[in-house]
């Protein structure tokens, strides 16, 4: 009789016993695998399990790999045609990029001031971000297998934490274009839109075939009239209290800063000038000492004095007047102006993140000179100082116990400690508190279609000379009330030449001439120069500050 198959089970609570005489062993039968059934299946599981893990990881890498260079992840995911087809835009906008870089910087730079394309740049990085995550998202759907439920919160958060790290910049820089367009709209005006009747007519230069087009090449010069009016709702009109006019040698970018006091009287005007007819003489009624005819108080009485069409279309009649004038003073023909208002100077250089300055006296915050009421605080004497914008504001700006030459002399330091202030990378990192700060306080006749040409101009200031000459009254003859203007004429063209002459090195010496000393004679004294090397006149001076006494 043929044996009765043998059955068997797993205790499943170890409360049933078997006798000796119920085992399979004593009845001959086929031996007890010594596992439960229980074991058998977690066995079973085991390879399940690190093939899974072994996926999910590998999910994970090119998911973050995909993220990093798009189209990656998905010919991994074996999705070769859509996968090739991303990468090769990828690659292809990087090289473009990267050329145009290369072979191109300053064109490259000129995007910024340029509104429509920027508003382009704008829309055109939201498509972009939300391409790309959609791109990650795509990655790793397409690369996860059978996920566990533990994996697929693990994906989820990767997932997320990756379009953000994508989404992010893009979502910043669409937002810093928008508002580079806005600051370029509100402050420089199209040529086409605005009248100036002092304003150069913009030409392409002409460039020989397989030469690089050099924007300023028949421009050896641009001049710039920086203004600082002192508008607020506690003052009528602007009173422009301080006057420099910014030379700037456009293949160099070597500066000249030329200060000329608030108070300088009988400002001439071109002879072919129709303001010249009205002010024969120069802005002035006979006396030098008339604060209503000081320069600063050009820019809204003359305007108020004469027709507002005399010279010609213009939007600003007060600063071209300006333009003529400190041209005509200084012989240098005047090409744009730029007014900040200093209601709102504090506001740019918190925007900043304020300035670094050396200070050797202390600098009053507050009092009045002519009412005899001192300040109650001031600024200390102490090398590499760090100004916020209230600070700057009363260091440019503060007298007490002082006069406006010195005034001026740190109004200089202040234009070159923005200058530096003003790196790519300060720049970027508070773009968006400096082009609102920009918006509120400052109007040009600078037009929009000479912004490119600008921003080539500024990367030559960057690394080029600056130097400076402040007309003090009674200092190299020269007297506010009553100044010499032939004199101021050669101490420019000095200046210029002195400026040129010097190099990265050079401790601020150089003949007017701008010729070596090299073969004069040892015993010929040098003679003194026109112009002041702005680093060393704002260098720290121990001795000075040792001394220095706040002013009651």
């Amino acid at each position: 009789m043929p044996d009765e198959p043998q059955e068997w089970s797993a205790p499943s609570d170890g409360s049933h016993d078997s006798s000796p005489g119920d085992s399979p062993d004593a009845a001959g039968g086929p031996e007890r695998p010594d596992q439960t059934a229980s074991w058998t299946v977690e066995d079973q599981q085991q390879p399940r399990r690190a093939r899974s893990d072994n996926d999910f990881g590998r999910t994970v890498a090119f998911t973050i790999a995909g993220t990093a260079v798009p189209g990656l992840g998905l010919i991994a995911a074996k999705r070769r045609l859509v996968g090739g087809v991303i990468l090769g835009v990828f690659v292809t906008l990087l090289l473009i990029v990267g050329l145009w870089a290369a072979v191109d910087l300053k064109g490259l730079l000129s995007v910024a001031v340029r509104p429509a394309v920027l508003n382009t740049l704008a829309v055109g990085l939201i498509v972009l971000a939300l391409i790309w995550v959609g791109v990650i998202v795509a990655t790793h759907l397409a690369l996860r297998r059978r996920p566990t439920g533990t994996q697929r919160a693990i994906g989820a958060v990767l997932v997320g934490v990756l379009a953000f790290a994508v989404a992010a910049p893009m979502a910043v820089g669409a937002r810093y274009s928008y508002d580079q367009a806005s600051l370029v709209n509100t402050v420089f005006k199209s040529d086409k839109n605005t009248k100036s009747a002092t304003r150069p007519t913009l030409e392409a230069p002409q460039t020989a075939k397989g030469e690089a087009p050099d924007p300023w090449k028949d421009t050896p010069r641009v001049n710039i009239l920086l203004l600082g009016g002192d508008a607020g709702p506690d003052r009528t009109g602007t009173r422009t209290d301080t006057v420099i006019l910014a030379s700037v040698d456009t293949q160099t970018g070597d500066t000249t800063l030329f200060s000329l006091p608030r108070n300088t009287g009988r400002m001439p005007f071109p002879t072919d000038s129709p303001l010249h007819k009205y002010y024969p003489n120069g802005f002035t009624n006979g006396d030098g000492n008339n604060a209503e005819f000081f320069l600063n108080a050009m820019y809204d009485n003359v305007p108020n004095s004469v027709p507002k069409d005399v010279i010609g279309e213009t939007d600003n009649l007060g600063a071209d007047a300006l333009k003529l004038s400190v041209g005509t003073a200084l012989g240098l023909k005047v090409d744009y102006y730029v007014l900040i208002n200093l209601q709102g100077f504090a506001q740019m250089v918190n925007a900043l993140g304020g300035i670094t300055v050396n200070i050797n006296t202390y600098i009053p915050m507050g009092g009045n000179t002519d009412l005899h009421i001192p300040p109650k605080k001031y600024l200390k004497p102490g090398p590499d100082q760090h100004l916020n914008g209230n600070q700057a504001l009363w260091y440019a700006r503060g007298r007490y116990g002082s006069d406006d030459f010195a005034r001026m002399d740190r109004q200089r330091c202040v234009i070159n400690a923005i200058i530096k202030q003003a790196n790519p990378t300060n720049m970027l990192a508070r773009y968006e508190q400096i082009a609102k700060a920009s918006k509120d306080i400052i109007r040009t006749d600078i037009p929009q279609e000479a912004l490119p040409l600008f921003v080539d101009l500024s990367l030559r200031v960057k690394d080029g000379n600056v130097r400076s000459i402040v007309f003090k009254h009674g200092v190299d003859g020269f007297s506010s009330p009553d100044p010499d203007f032939p004199l101021m004429r050669q101490r420019v063209k000095a200046a210029l030449k002195e400026t040129a002459a010097t190099d990265g090195t050079s401790t601020g010496t150089a003949s007017p001439s701008g010729s070596s000393s090299s073969g004069s004679k040892p015993s010929k004294p040098k003679k003194k120069p026109e112009s002041e090397d702005v680093d060393k006149t704002c260098a720290f001076q121990p001795d000075v500050a040792a001394t220095a006494q706040p002013a009651r």
